[in-house]
């Protein structure tokens, strides 16, 4: 029996009602926090095996990274639908119904014949990504024990984990074959569906049904649209080192593999532990205003280096991506009066448009001119994103002042999620 928000009612069974601590939670908790590992791991997954896919489908290195070209694009357009289907269907449904998206396309991306239909597979695979991670987080909350902070914290470690642990699982597996890393995902995908489907209550539905332009009408506000603006440079620059450089190091699945697990670390570190720290000493504009600069120069050395510096250069960035990640979410989410879920949808849909464009310019660019530019590039990117804080300080200064770190966990959960 579960209480009207969804959490657990008094006189429950004591495992499944939890005792306030972030280990003993209920069933259902514990499911979608599973899934959620496994949802993540799904954007770092092809990264290890992106050389493996060229070869096995006699393809380019810029018709392979339209990988993540389409799911990210896919999924910055289900930022516009998330929350009108989640408010109308409800959070149980929409995480099942994203689940099976999932479940079919990675499924199907492990027996492409072709590039084409690998990056048609994996477009259905980030509508079902999309849909799942961005309702997650509030399921999550609604049916923790001990209140929101366990719950976030709980996701938050789950989040990590699976941007850790995508690439371990995509070089594993991908060493056999490129296709088992996604009839792998589409496996603990299906037992997340199950787990789910036997443990999860419906969730309460918002007293309001969001619409389609919500999103896109909360950008109105100047201070939102200056976050995204420069968040969508700050993620060019992100997703040119996720999905260009595992060309660059052309290594073994394994050896990419533990080198993406090793940024991941960082990312995820960085994020939770060392951002929150960083802004109470020195104030979020200019954490982040540094962090971008500091991402710029690292990204340039990486492309200009030897080998070892590539590596070294690569697992850097992830504590920057970290920090950066932590500060755009607390500007986006608390500059503007939209509801939180509504203002994120709109700043994902902004910034997501670039994480579908690097990954598709920067092997072009490289084509063009050389595999040094697209560093270049992304450096120019990062100052860009620094660009716009500075110039739009004022309309940003004022909430950044205001912010408190411990707030970043919160934040920086549901930004990434929706």
């Amino acid at each position: 029996m579960h209480s009207s928000t969804g959490g657990p009612a008094e006189g429950d069974d004591p495992f499944d009602a939890g005792a306030g601590s972030i280990l003993r939670q209920p069933r259902a908790v514990w499911a979608t926090a599973g899934a959620s590992v496994v949802a993540f791991m799904g954007i770092g997954l092809v990264d290890p095996i992106l050389p493996s896919i060229a070869k096995g489908l006699n393809a380019t290195a810029s018709q392979v990274s339209l990988l993540f070209t389409s799911y990210f694009l896919i999924t910055a357009f289900a930022m516009l639908v998330t929350g009108f289907v989640s408010s109308r269907i409800g959070g149980r449904k929409t995480l099942l119904l994203g689940l099976a998206f999932v479940v079919v396309f990675a499924g199907l991306a492990g027996t492409s014949g072709s590039v084409a239909q690998l990056v048609g597979f994996r477009a259905g695979w980030g509508l079902g990504n999309a849909l799942f991670v961005s309702t997650a987080l509030a399921v999550i909350v609604g049916a923790a024990a001990g209140g929101s902070a366990a719950a976030i914290l709980l996701y938050e470690s789950a989040l990590g984990l699976g941007m850790a642990c995508g690439p371990l699982l995509g070089a594993l597996l991908g060493n056999a074959s490129w296709r088992y890393p996604f009839f792998g995902t589409a496996f603990l995908m299906a037992v997340g569906f199950l787990c789910i489907t036997a443990f999860l209550k419906e969730q309460p539905r918002p007293a309001r049904k969001t619409s389609l332009l919500d999103p896109v009408k909360a950008l109105g506000h100047g201070g939102l649209a200056s976050a995204a603006v420069s968040a969508f440079f700050y993620n060019y620059t992100f997703f040119t080192v996720l999905a260009f450089t595992p060309f660059v190091l052309n290594m073994t699945p394994y050896k990419s593999g533990a080198v993406f697990f090793a940024w991941g670390v960082l990312l995820a570190l960085f994020s939770v532990v060392v951002a929150p720290r960083m802004q109470a000493r020195f104030g979020s504009l200019k954490v982040l205003g540094g962090s971008l600069v500091l991402l710029a120069a690292d990204v340039v050395v990486l492309g200009y280096g030897d080998h070892t510096t590539a590596v070294v250069c690569t697992i850097l960035s992830g504590a920057f991506i970290g920090v950066n990640n932590t500060v755009y979410t607390e500007l986006a989410l608390g500059v503007s009066d939209a509801p939180r879920p509504v203002a994120s949808a709109g700043y994902n849909f902004v910034r997501w448009f670039a994480a579908a464009a690097a990954p598709f310019f920067a092997p072009k660019i490289a084509e063009w001119t050389d595999i040094h530019v697209p560093f270049v590039v992304a450096g120019v990117t990062a100052v860009a994103g620094a660009v716009v804080v500075a110039v739009r300080r004022r309309a940003l200064d004022h909430e950044a002042e205001e912010l408190q770190p411990r707030h970043a966990t919160e934040d920086s959960v549901t930004v990434f999620a929706n």
